[in-house]
């Protein structure tokens, strides 16, 4: 296989679609994505039994049981994947919206409008279910998409992507603009990279060491989102049982991704009240935890952090804990060890709370909530293509609005610029 022509082939025929899916009406893209999550339940036994095969496999090769977790597929999580589609479709389509106007001093009336990006390449790992939310959503926002995802869910996401793209192009979508990339030789995702002028953008999703790869090699535009190294204070002023419940649900409900605590952080005017309780509900769920000197002071039976630990997305149920000086210095661990991601305070001290979300540099402030809701549903844009921890073009969980650029529209009456 000439993998080279292969994908430059998929990279044209999305390039010629790309540009008659910019102005598909907004209930053709409506329609396909009903079709398309019509089709993902309807041939669900399909897709499980793709899923199985791709799990059976990663078993034998002993991966651990995060990764596990992100593979796996289940009735459940194909439903949650058919009403995200669902979901996108009831979104206010953002291209054509107009966000500015003017009438200049000589008579030009000037509109800003959002458009698509074009053709946007997703390069993803382990998780089946990105799929079928980056189809949606750059469907929806009128791009064309070439999908490589991992060679460990290479069944799973070839069921998935052919049944989306059978219905797609059923209701209406221009072929060629869901292409699937079905080959895993890596070589794939270094001709990705520099096929400037047919892709315009790729976006990363998995380890840090693909996002790396990606960032630092492509010549295509490159949105990043980042690894996921999160935190959780309690400060001072804390309701333990609050403080308790917010870090458990932070580590403990969905471990593998992103969006999880990796990093318990205590103001040390607490600790030797807190951290027993804190300690005690995290083995009950089975978390181990690596603390600094004077956690391990208080609870003796955690393994002893190192300075790795802080700088660590473990993906797993592991739990670094460190003492602090208070909200100074908090922060200030905070800005030197996380990603840019999702970070939160427990306090019911109002000034701290203010201070932390204006102070700590990331995508994602909260206060007394876990980081656990950094995602593109939960913050109302429907399904995501990512959340990014960078700074330009978009930042957060990226829906549909963070798939449009924009293009000037300038009404005149004959003038000319003297």
């Amino acid at each position: 296989m000439d993998i080279q022509a292969e994908m430059k082939q998929k990279a044209e025929a999305a390039c010629a679609a790309s540009r008659k899916l910019a102005v598909l009406s907004t209930g053709v893209k409506n329609a396909a994505l009903m079709a398309m999550a019509d089709a993902l339940e309807k041939r669900s036994e399909l897709i499980l039994k793709a899923n199985e095969l791709d799990l059976e496999e990663a078993r034998q090769k002993k991966v651990r049981r995060s990764y596990l977790d992100r593979l796996m597929l289940d009735e459940g999580r194909i439903a949650s994947m058919a009403e995200g589609l669902r979901q996108t479709a009831l979104l206010q389509d953002p291209v054509g919206q107009g966000d500015y106007s003017t009438v200049r001093p000589n008579g030009l009336e000037i509109r800003r409008v959002r458009v698509p990006l074009g053709v946007i390449g997703i390069i993803y790992e382990a998780r089946p279910n990105v799929t079928a939310d980056a189809a949606g959503l750059c469907l929806k926002s009128g791009n064309a998409v070439i999908l490589r995802g991992g060679s460990e869910a290479i069944r799973s996401n070839t069921a998935i992507s052919s049944l989306l793209a059978k219905a797609a192009y059923g209701a209406g979508i221009p072929e060629g603009a869901l292409q699937f990339v079905d080959f895993t030789d890596r070589e794939a995702v270094d001709v990705m990279m520099h096929l400037r002028g047919s892709i315009d953008v790729i976006i990363p999703r998995g380890g840090a060491g693909l996002i790396r790869h990606v960032t630092e090699n492509s010549s295509v535009p490159v949105i990043e989102t980042g690894t996921g190294v999160c935190h959780t204070y309690v400060d001072a002023s804390a309701d333990f049982d609050m403080a308790t419940e917010i870090a458990v649900n932070a580590k403990v409900s969905r471990c593998s991704v992103c969006n999880a605590m990796e990093t318990l952080l205590v103001d040390a005017a607490i600790a030797e009240e807190f951290l027993p309780q804190l300690a005690a509900a995290m083995r009950e769920k089975h978390v181990e935890l690596r603390g600094c000197e004077r956690a391990r002071a208080i609870c003796p039976d955690m393994v002893p952090a190192t300075e790795e630990d802080w700088s660590t997305e473990y993906g797993d149920l592991i739990l670094s804990v460190r003492v602090v000086d208070g909200i100074d210095a908090a922060i200030a661990h905070i800005n030197r060890y996380n990603t840019g991601h999702s970070e939160t305070i427990v306090t019911n001290d109002l000034a701290h709370a203010h201070r932390f979300q204006r102070e700590v540099d990331a995508a994602a402030v909260y206060v007394n909530a876990s980081t656990r809701f950094t995602d593109g549903f939960e913050f109302g844009f429907g399904a995501e293509i990512g959340i990014s921890t960078q700074k330009l073009h978009a930042r957060g969980p990226m829906g549909l609005h963070a798939l449009t650029s924009m293009k000037y529209l300038i009404y005149g009456e004959g003038q000319i610029r003297k």
